[in-house]
């Protein structure tokens, strides 16, 4: 992959060449995430709704809330369940509340069951409910001496006084006597218009009238997560895993691929590129045992950021490419009475391209091909031929696998004297496609049988 930002269609060819892989690590993770949500029993919850009448503000409704969900009324509904092994620290994580629009409380419980779970909140609702009935009559504090209700106790004995204080005055009709009964009237109906201001201002008292709006709704379905969700949610998380993977191992291990960077990891100088017809086969290395059996099942035996066989011309083309190669290895190293040709193992483009290389020379020079493992490689030691030729495919090698290869000829004493790039192209037509094929391996028949075979 280039260092270009990653585009959609390098996303599309990794989907399409990688499929059954991305398919088979999708069900590893869906087989997780049910591994997973065995050890997460399916919980069911239900929901009460207690109606709160009157105007109330939203610090007021927040207030509520967090009534709803302390400690002392969660407590009251562990001892009204009386369930073993259920007490008021467990049953907190389990009893939540909000407040929704037009002054309601949702109340919800969650648990093992819904029949449990319709309980739960019917009794968490009652609860809270009686609770906010005791706060708004003064109940939680018998002997406070202040309060809503000892207010109205004092307004009561006031007024009593006042009348006893109108009924001691002098019953004639001077100035004085009139004038105190008057302002004590006075202070009776101030005092009768503050209690009643008071009343209606008191939140209390709409606390008072709270109403449980029927029993909680049986759950019909699992509370979230559920175990489709674990398992869905596992899937798609090791499909994207495996597909973020992909794409940072091709960034970070980015192959030469033009000949220019291939020549300059191995410290020569490029040759050119040939065309060879893509079979289909052709990409895929011929490695056994079970290893590659699997590799070969998933489709990952291949690379999948090369990018598509562009289309070819004719095979006169393609030969001609190979026959400018050739008078370019000759003018670099004309008095070689022969040379190696360097393959990786696997790399079937360029074991094609070497033999079509092979065919074209005519033994001017004499060209061995000779096969290379990518792993610690080794290269025969220097007898008749002059240096050695490199062939391989487009983007096949690391520059880290290629600087070991030119240590390899090093060691056997062979200068690397041209890199030949090999890339994979569509042909037009199926009949030439054929033909190409036909002259490939007769090209390879030709090389063996004029140098020797192949070592």
């Amino acid at each position: 992959m280039s260092d270009d930002a990653i585009r959609l269609v390098t996303i599309g060819r990794l989907l399409r060449r990688r499929l059954r892989f991305l398919a088979v690590l999708a069900v590893a993770g869906a087989l997780a995430g049910y591994g997973v949500s065995v050890l997460f029993p399916p919980r069911w919850t239900a929901s009460a709704s207690v109606l709160l009448p009157g105007q109330w503000e939203e610090r007021e409704l927040v207030t509520q809330v967090e009534i709803a969900t302390s400690s002392t009324v969660v407590d009251r509904v562990a001892e009204a369940l009386d369930r073993p092994g259920l007490g008021g620290a467990e049953l907190r994580e389990r009893v939540s509340a909000e407040a929704a629009d037009g002054n309601i409380i949702r109340i919800s419980g969650t648990d093992d069951s819904p029949g449990r779970a319709q309980r739960l909140a019917d009794e968490a609702a009652r609860e809270f409910v009686s609770f906010a009935a005791r706060i708004a009559g003064g109940d939680t504090d018998p002997g406070a001496a202040s309060g809503p209700g000892a207010l109205r106790q004092q307004v009561s004995q006031t007024n009593r006084r006042i009348s006893e204080l109108a009924g001691a005055a002098d019953p004639g009709q001077t100035v004085e006597s009139v004038q105190a009964r008057t302002e004590l009237e006075k202070l009776r109906s101030a005092l009768q218009e503050a209690i009643e201001k008071l009343e209606q201002a008191d939140p209390a008292n709409n606390a008072a009238g709270l109403v449980v709006m029927g029993p909680a709704t049986r759950p019909a379905g699992e509370a979230p997560p559920t175990r489709l969700q674990f398992v869905a949610g596992g899937a798609l998380l090791f499909f994207l895993l495996a597909v973020a993977g992909h794409l940072a191992a091709a960034r970070a291990g980015r192959r030469p691929r033009t000949e220019a960077e291939t020549a300059a990891a191995l410290g020569s100088a490029p040759l050119g590129a040939v065309d060879v017809p893509a079979g289909r086969r052709a990409d895929r290395p011929a490695a056994r045992g079970a290893r590659a059996r699997i590799r070969r099942l998933l489709g990952a035996d291949t690379r999948w950021d090369v990018p598509v066989p562009r289309a070819s011309g004719d095979e006169a083309g393609r030969r001609l490419r190979h026959r400018r190669v050739c008078a370019r290895l000759r003018e670099r190293v004309p008095s070689a009475p022969a040379l190696l040709v360097l393959v990786p193992e696997g790399d079937e483009v360029a074991r094609r391209a070497a033999g079509q290389l092979v065919a074209e020379a005519g033994g001017d020079p004499v060209l061995r091909v000779v096969d290379v493992a990518v792993e610690r490689p080794v290269v025969p030691d220097r007898d008749t031929e002059s240096g050695a030729l490199v062939v391989l495919s487009a983007g096949s090698r690391t520059a880290e696998q290629l600087a070991d290869l030119a240590e390899a000829c090093a060691d056997g004493g062979h200068e690397v004297v041209g890199v030949v790039v090999a890339r994979p192209v569509r042909t037009r037509t199926t009949r030439s496609a054929g033909r190409s094929a036909q002259n490939g391996t007769a090209a390879v028949a030709v090389g063996a049988g004029t140098t020797g075979g192949t070592a």
